[in-house]
């Protein structure tokens, strides 16, 4: 691997250098083979576990990296914390893969930084898997997310109320800057911070952009607002894609808000089964800020913080080009309206990208007359409060309507057993996708079958199923036998981790994992993991 840290370029205030704490016992239990390749590391490399368990353990630091822990401020649950920061992370740098493309390499449960606040820096062995588990299973389903590289146990034992094993996960990302970066700086008034922290980010998420604001000489205030534009689309790409498939994040702050709209932290994330728009697990989701259904305003509040932060750019901008008496108050309520009329685009865009993706989920095309999209929005809403009415399992529904189309051209009927209220749906749906895709060359049940098969998975990481694999997992690395816990995670987990990289797919294997809980998730309770 062939480290970088352009972070060190920002300033020292950026980060503190600190070193990953050594462990007692580091034993690989997951490595990322397409990761890691994708990241360019070399095979020979990939071969030795025992080198590769102490390089992610933070024990032994690879040739180029230059740890360090990054700060940030954020709103966690509405409420603001100036410092936060890397608690129990650390950056070792950064690679460039196999696409050009720069990505963080950060260690997750490395030990202390300044930023732990009285924590112990360290992480438990069931979170750490189960990040690898959700990312892998995010990336595989189209959802923009950070990734795992390893799990490596450390040998020790830590306490979370009760005493756990300890891991450290290894996580890529394209970069690690939050909007709670740019709160730390605009709190404590670090303007010129603030001016490099754009830049950088700008430069390193936005090149596009970036290359429009050279060649049209784009003044500083068209710089800021069309730098918030950008995160603003990047965040309503984000939800629509866990909205798609039933990800319920957990704990939306804005220190777990990425600039570049990656899914980043999955301590007490869930899928959701059965349809429920104020669906919550997170067990310190007391008040359901974050429920399923809330996602899209949260995000939206998080954009605006984002512009909050803005401002004072933007106040020191329109004060140096009108060189004039104006008092601060006059130039802030200036810059509110120019920030504002960003945010409250959001709105507008959201509601546009939703209706689309569940066009695409009930196999509409994306081109329709405005007659039609108010049609397709209709029944859209109509499903969906059935789905919430009846509690219908939300991937199995879409998934059921899918099949019924393939049903349907075979000249057989739905089998699915059908309520009255959804078979009335079920027919006006039918009609509808025969309107739209009139004239088209193939039957109109073929053509909607095509959109549906690249948008409903026929499996995702059921919540029942993962905590079930995770306790086995912590079964097999409680065994005095620290030489068997590859083969043992690898052999628990290789079977669910195959089926969960191929979510549009049916092997044999993923009927194993199609199946609802019991007590449909009714008492199921995410946590922090920290």
């Amino acid at each position: 691997m062939k480290f970088s840290t352009t972070y060190l370029c920002l300033g020292d205030t950026f980060f503190q250098r600190a070193l990953p704490q050594k462990v007692v016992s580091p034993t690989l239990l997951l490595w990322n083979t397409r990761l890691a390749t994708s990241l360019s590391i070399a095979n020979e490399w990939q071969k030795d576990k025992n080198l590769l368990a102490q390089y992610f353990s933070g024990s032994k630091l690879p040739l180029g990296a230059d740890p360090i822990a990054l700060a940030y401020s954020g709103h966690q649950f509405g409420h603001f914390n100036p410092q936060l920061g890397d608690g129990r992370a650390h950056l070792l740098g950064e690679v460039i893969d196999n696409n050009g493309v720069r990505q963080d390499i950060q260690l997750k449960g490395s030990g202390q930084t300044k930023f732990s606040r009285r924590g112990d820096g360290k992480c438990a062995l069931a979170p750490a898997l189960r990040e690898y588990i959700m990312s892998e299973a995010l990336h595989a389903l189209g959802v923009p997310t950070t990734r795992c590289l390893s799990v490596v146990a450390t040998g020790e034992i830590i306490h979370r109320g009760i005493a756990q094993h300890g891991a450290v996960v290894t996580r890529s990302a394209s970069s690690h800057l939050r909007i709670g970066t740019f709160q730390y700086f605009a709190v404590f008034g670090e303007i010129s911070s603030l001016k490099k922290l754009l830049d950088y980010t700008i430069k390193r998420h936005f090149p596009e952009f970036n290359q429009l604001r050279v060649e049209d000489n784009l003044t500083f205030d068209e710089v800021i607002l069309g730098f918030l534009e950008q995160v603003l689309n990047k965040q309503i790409t984000l939800i629509i894609q866990w909205l798609r498939i039933g990800f319920i994040h957990g704990v939306m702050n804005t220190d777990n808000t990425t600039i570049s709209g990656e899914t980043i932290d999955f301590g007490p994330c869930a899928m959701m089964g059965r349809y429920d728009k104020n669906a919550v697990f997170s067990s310190i989701d007391e008040y359901g800020r974050y429920a399923f259904g809330k996602q899209g305003q949260v995000a939206q509040w998080n954009v605006a913080r984002l512009a909050d932060c803005l401002l004072p750019l933007l106040v020191e901008f329109y004060a140096q080009q009108e060189q004039s008496d104006h008092c601060e108050k006059i130039l802030k309520a200036k810059a509110v309206i120019k920030v504002q009329s960003i945010v409250h685009q959001y709105s507008q865009k959201f509601d546009k990208a939703y209706y689309t993706m569940y066009a695409h989920k009930l196999g509409f095309g994306e081109v329709m007359s405005n007659d039609l999209s108010i049609k397709v929005n209709s029944l859209t809403d109509e499903l969906l409060e059935i789905m919430q009415n009846q509690g219908l399992d939300y991937t199995q529904t879409f998934h059921a309507l899918t099949v019924s189309l393939i049903q349907n051209i075979q000249g057989e009927h739905f089998s699915q057993q059908l309520s009255a209220e959804l078979d009335r749906w079920y027919q006006t749906w039918h009609s509808l996708l025969a309107e739209v895709h009139q004239g088209g060359s193939h039957p109109y049940c073929q053509l909607a079958h095509r959109v549906m098969v690249k948008v409903n998975p026929v499996v995702i990481p059921r919540n029942h199923h993962v905590e079930a694999l995770l306790a086995r997992c912590e079964q097999v690395v409680s065994q005095q036998v620290p030489e068997s816990h590859y083969e043992g995670v690898n052999h628990i987990l290789a079977e669910f981790i195959k089926v969960i990289n191929s979510p549009y797919l049916e092997f044999e294997a993923t009927k194993k994992y199609q199946d609802t809980p019991l007590d449909g998730d009714k008492s199921y309770q995410t946590f922090c993991g920290t």
